[in-house]
C-alpha cells in the first residue's frame, strides 16, 4: 500500500476500464491514480491506419475516464523521460502498466523499468494483453511450443480467471499535470481523405466491443464454422480491431466463447481456437523474436524472393489491380474498411508471395500501414504462414488458387461485386468508395477497364513450384 503518493498508470494496448489488472492494482494501492498515454517513438512509428484508429480509441477512452471523475493525460516523447517528468511533477511513487510481448515493446519496457527502479519508484507490469504469459506455457520437456495444435491442446482445458469489473472509482489527484491536446498529435494526418471513408466501418471503444461480443456469441457463433470462410457474410466476431488496442480483454472473449460452447453452440470451440491462435503468435514472438522481421525457418533465407517494393507487379497488388478478382476485391475492402476478411487475407498473401514470388516482408509492411486492426505478432505470423517460411505453415508448396477459392467461398460473386466497380453498369457504393479512399496520385477511376492478370493463376503456380524445386525444398 502507498503512503498517499500517486500511481502513474501507463496505458498502451489496454485501452479499456474493465478487466484491467494494472488499473485494479493501481486503485488497490491507494492514493491518486493518474492515467497516461505516451506518444513515444515506437507508437509514433505506427502506420497510417493503425495510428489513426489509435486516435479514435484514445478519444473514446478519455471520455469514459472523464465520466469517472478522472482524466487521461497525454504526453509526447521518450517513455522513460516522460514518466520521470510526470513522477517528479506529481510526486508519484509508482508506475504500473500492462505487459507487451513483441520484441520492440519488450526492449522499450525493459529500459523503462530499469530506469524507474533506479529512481526508487515502485514499478509493476501486469498481464492484460493475453490469456497467459508466453513463458508460462511449456511443453512436457520444458521448451516452448513450435506447432499450434499441441499448443491448443495444452491450453484448451487450462483455467482462465474470470474478467474483473471496472473499478467503481478512479481516485483523482488534487492537481492534474499538464496534458497535450489529442488533436495536436495529428494521428490521422497520414490517412488523408481515406479517414472519412473508413470511419463508418470502425467499432470504436469498449462499449462497442462488448456489444459486438454479445451479438456474436448470442446470434452468430453457432454458425461460425462455415460462415467464417464466406467473405460476403457477417460471420465473424469482428473484434480484431478491439483486441489489437485492448478495448476488450481476451479473458472476456474467452469466457463468452466458453459459455457459448457449454450451451451447445457448434462454432464456439472453433472461435476459441482462433483466440488461442492469437496467443500462439505472441508465444512465438516472445520465444523467437526473429519471426517479426526474419524468416522463422532459416532455410528460407536464400530463397530468391523479389524484394523490390516498386516492382510493377507489386504496385498492381498494392492497388488492387492485379486482374485477379478475389485478390483485388480483398485489397479494396482493406482500403475502404481498414480490415480484410481472414479468408481473403490468405488469398492475398499467397498471391503476393507465391504467384508474384515477392517477399512476405513487402506484404507485412503494407498491411502494417493499411489495417486498422493491425497486430504486430499476428501480422508477422500470418504472413510467414502464408509464405511457407513460418511456423505451422501451410505446406510451402501449396499455392492457393484464387479462382477456385472464389468459386467455393463466394459462389454467387457477392463479395467481388461489393468491391470491384469496373465492368459493372451500376457499381455498388462500397465498390465506388475504393476510388474515394485511395491516394489521388494513383489516378484510378471506376470507368476504367478492369486489368488483365499481371500473372495468371496457372502460370504463377507453375513458376512458384519451379522455384521451390530448384531450391531443394
Amino acid at each position: 500500500m502507498s503512503d498517499g503518493q500517486a500511481t502513474l498508470l501507463w496505458l498502451r494496448r489496454d485501452l479499456r476500464l474493465s478487466d484491467h489488472p494494472a488499473l485494479c492494482a493501481a486503485v488497490a494501492r491507494g492514493g491518486p491514480v493518474i492515467p497516461v498515454f505516451i506518444l513515444d517513438p515506437l507508437t509514433e512509428g505506427l502506420g497510417a491506419a493503425p495510428k489513426w484508429r489509435l486516435g479514435l480509441s484514445l478519444a473514446d477512452l478519455a471520455q469514459r475516464i472523464e465520466a469517472m471523475g478522472s482524466r487521461l493525460i497525454l504526453r509526447r516523447g521518450a517513455a522513460l523521460d516522460v514518466l520521470r517528468d510526470l513522477a517528479r511533477d506529481t510526486g508519484a511513487g509508482a508506475v504500473y502498466w500492462s505487459r507487451a510481448y513483441d520484441p520492440d515493446s519488450v526492449a522499450r519496457d525493459t529500459h523503462v523499468k530499469a530506469g524507474l527502479k533506479e529512481d526508487g519508484l515502485d514499478v509493476q507490469s501486469h498481464l492484460g494483453h493475453l490469456l497467459f504469459e508466453p513463458w508460462s506455457v511449456e511443453t512436457k520437456t520444458g521448451g516452448f511450443y513450435k506447432v499450434y495444435t499441441p499448443y491448443w491442446k495444452a491450453l484448451r482445458d487450462r483455467a482462465v480467471p474470470a474478467p474483473d469489473p471496472a473499478p467503481a472509482h478512479i481516485p483523482a489527484p488534487e492537481t492534474w499535470p499538464q496534458s497535450d491536446d489529442l488533436s495536436d498529435w495529428g494521428l490521422g494526418d497520414a490517412m488523408n481523405r481515406g479517414a472519412e471513408v473508413c470511419r463508418p466501418y470502425q467499432r470504436v471503444g469498449e462499449d462497442a466491443a462488448i456489444g459486438r461480443l454479445g451479438w456474436f456469441t448470442g446470434e452468430a457463433i453457432a454458425g461460425y464454422d462455415t460462415q467464417r470462410d464466406l467473405p460476403a457474410a457477417d460471420g465473424t466476431s469482428g473484434l480484431s480491431e478491439n483486441l489489437a488496442l485492448g478495448e476488450i480483454s481476451p479473458r472476456r472473449c474467452w469466457h463468452a466463447g466458453l459459455r457459448a460452447m457449454q450451451d451447445g453452440k457448434p462454432g464456439a470451440e472453433t472461435w476459441l481456437k482462433e483466440l488461442v491462435w492469437r496467443e500462439f503468435a505472441y508465444h512465438l514472438a516472445w520465444h523467437t523474436p526473429r519471426i517479426m522481421r526474419d524468416n522463422w525457418r532459416p532455410e528460407w533465407d536464400g530463397f530468391p524472393w523479389n524484394t523490390d517494393e516498386d516492382d510493377p507487379q507489386v504496385i498492381a497488388w498494392k492497388q488492387g489491380r492485379t486482374g485477379i478478382p478475389f485478390v483485388d476485391a480483398a485489397m479494396r475492402e482493406m482500403y475502404v474498411t481498414g480490415k480484410m476478411h481472414n479468408r481473403a487475407r490468405m488469398i492475398v498473401a499467397s498471391y503476393l508471395t507465391k504467384h508474384l514470388l515477392s517477399h512476405w516482408r513487402i506484404g507485412q509492411k503494407w498491411f502494417e500501414d493499411c489495417l486498422t486492426d493491425w497486430d504486430p505478432a499476428s501480422n508477422a505470423m500470418g504472413w510467414q504462414w502464408a509464405a511457407g517460411s513460418g511456423p505451422d505453415a501451410t505446406p510451402y508448396f501449396r499455392v492457393f488458387n484464387p479462382e477456385t477459392q472464389a468459386t467455393k467461398f463466394d459462389p454467387d460473386g457477392t463479395y467481388l461485386r461489393r468491391w470491384i466497380a469496373e465492368g459493372q453498369s451500376q457499381p455498388s457504393q462500397t465498390a465506388l468508395s475504393y476510388f474515394e479512399a485511395i491516394p489521388r496520385s494513383w489516378k484510378l477511376r471506376p470507368d476504367e477497364t478492369y486489368p488483365d492478370p499481371v500473372v495468371g493463376v496457372k502460370d504463377g503456380r507453375a513458376r512458384a513450384l519451379d522455384a521451390y524445386e530448384n531450391r531443394g525444398f
